[in-house]
């Protein structure tokens, strides 16, 4: 039982176009049987961060609070627990291949998975397999689980980026007014002045940093470079490039992926009911989009809670003990 710290070098991360590490800590927790019963297999979950998470941040300390590895060995999950790391110059990968980010969906499942698989003692079958994740990791938990049910045969999602009418769409004015008042309209000038100065010295970090990653992700063209989805001078929505936002919305995503959704064996869905960002309604809108798509009520746990959109840290082993005990 233990922690176990290893290095992946990724190929699908060579060359990147940040020039991000292509060399990855990647951490894997094995349980108490995993040592007693050597013979054993176990189903293996797929931890990802949201936006800014590095994968070492998972051992943080905080105060008044247990810590998160303290808190999943309370919980007794008999699973292998993979903490993944996805963070790029940008902040974050969204999990998704990007020609101005990197191949971080590759990454992902074509390295990471087969990597574990090769040294640990896993039930190496989508059945037996799933993908938990935060706000950013929460939006790659239910992506890949409706892209890969290959790989994925169950997800949770804690306040996973959906419904992003309500939940991103305010973000562009406010980024273009802080381009505008700051930065004379241009995210050129605000990356030389981010980089030149402590991070998040400035209000305006979070959504100017947020914005662009997203567009790095959702919207980049061809050559690596990104399309914004509003105009600098009014912040109003470009339909066309929005659409290309739109597409990677859970919500939507689950209305073409139905057989997907049908066929997991354990989807858990949550977030605060005061969460910051309105993701408890993205929530209640991708429950109902997985209901409409025929999933028995008893594959999906779906629970608003007494919260907001931080220190929730607290939810994440009861959604990996819910996924253990479907995935075994």
């Amino acid at each position: 039982m233990g922690w176990h710290e290893l290095e992946i070098a990724s190929s699908a991360l060579q060359g990147n176009p940040l020039g991000d590490p292509a060399s990855r800590p990647l951490f894997v927790r094995t349980p108490a049987a995993y040592d007693t019963d050597p013979e054993s297999r176990f189903p293996a979950i797929y931890l990802l961060q949201g936006f800014t998470g590095q994968v070492r941040a998972w051992f943080n300390v905080a105060p008044f609070d247990k810590d998160w590895p303290a808190m999943v060995e309370e919980a007794g999950i008999e699973a292998i627990i993979v903490l993944v790391d996805a963070f790029t110059a940008l902040g974050g990968s969204q999990f998704l291949d990007s020609p101005a980010i990197g191949n971080y969906g590759t990454y992902l499942t074509e390295d990471v998975v087969p990597f574990v698989d090769e040294r640990f003692r896993t039930l190496p079958e989508a059945a037996h397999r799933g993908i938990q994740g935060k706000s950013s990791g929460g939006f790659g938990a239910m992506v890949w689980g409706m892209l890969r049910p290959d790989l994925f045969g169950g997800f949770a999602t804690h306040a996973g980026d959906a419904l992003w009418e309500v939940s991103t769409l305010p973000s562009l004015p406010a980024a273009a007014q802080a381009l505008r008042n700051e930065y004379g309209g241009s995210y050129d000038a605000f990356w030389a002045d981010f980089r030149s100065r402590p991070p998040f010295a400035r209000k305006s970090d979070p959504v100017l940093l947020e914005v662009y990653c997203c567009a790095a992700a959702y919207s980049p063209t061809p050559d690596g470079g990104v399309e914004l989805p509003f105009r600098l001078d009014t912040g109003e929505v470009v339909p066309e490039v929005w659409e290309r936002w739109l597409a990677w919305d859970p919500v939507r995503l689950a209305a073409t992926h139905g057989d997907a959704l049908r066929g997991a064996r354990a989807i858990w869905i949550d977030a605060g009911r005061n969460d910051e960002y309105h993701l408890d309604l993205g929530a209640e809108a991708f429950r109902q989009a997985v209901a409409a798509a025929g999933v028995p009520d008893e594959v999906v746990h779906f629970e608003l809670f007494e919260g907001t959109h931080r220190h929730t840290t607290w939810r994440y082993p009861l959604s990996l003990a819910f996924l253990a005990d479907r995935l075994a």
